[in-house]
């Protein structure tokens, strides 16, 4: 059995745990806390990175993209793998994923979630709403993008489920757990999520709840 060590609203784990549940594999989940740097990441990482997965006779695997390519290079899959055999459609996944883990995180995930999840554990105080209003606009101007793209194509990156699609899944589902998703102005976002949010992978990650800080009303709700 390998173990994940984990934070239910960091985007990196979530990505980890949709990728494990999606290709089936059995995993223990180890909470644990970036902003605390709670003493089980620190003695395998001295940064106290999210996610680290931890596979007996290895060393700790550190975060999501090194996770990933062990997954894919360890595991054999019953299902089509979320990293395309199409050189293109490859490329296309690896492009959004870049964009996802790097510009919407830097400019929106991480300002919500630092703010919101951050402070609270660290006892910092209440969210900054300037911040909040920043992260605000970056979401509604990178929405644009994204509304073009799911205009254009079944899922993300191309016609089929990729790695992108993920990515952004897990990004998504913790804005929309912190309740920062006006899903009546999502379009073509909403039904892709809405889809997204329906397999089977999500079911856990649905069912996460952070003590004193409820889910948003509609967050397990498949029909919005």
């Amino acid at each position: 059995m390998i173990k994940l060590l984990h934070h239910k609203l960091d985007p990196n784990s979530r990505l980890i745990r949709l990728i494990l549940s999606e290709y089936e594999i059995e995993v223990e989940l180890e909470e644990a806390s970036h902003f605390k740097r709670t003493k089980n990441l620190v003695e395998h990482d001295a940064l106290a990175t999210t996610p680290i997965l931890l596979v007996k006779n290895n060393s700790p695997i550190i975060g999501a993209l090194a996770i990933i390519h062990y997954i894919e290079e360890n595991f054999q899959f019953d299902k089509i793998s979320l990293i395309p055999k199409d050189i293109a459609a490859r490329a296309e996944t690896w492009r959004l994923y870049e964009l996802i883990m790097g510009k919407f995180n830097d400019e929106i995930s991480r300002y919500i979630i630092e703010e919101k999840i951050g402070k609270k554990e660290q006892k910092l105080g209440a969210p900054d709403p300037a911040i909040l209003r920043v992260a605000k606009t970056n979401l509604n101007e990178q929405v644009k993008y994204f509304t073009y793209l799911f205009a254009t194509r079944g899922w993300l990156a191309s016609k089929n489920l990729t790695l992108a699609d993920f990515a952004l899944g897990a990004h998504f589902s913790c804005l929309d757990y912190l309740n920062n998703i006006e899903w009546a102005k999502m379009g073509e976002i909403k039904d892709w999520y809405a889809k997204i949010k329906s397999r089977p992978a999500f079911r856990s990650l649905l069912s996460d709840r952070i003590v004193g800080m409820p889910a948003s009303k509609h967050y397990k709700d498949l029909d919005f």
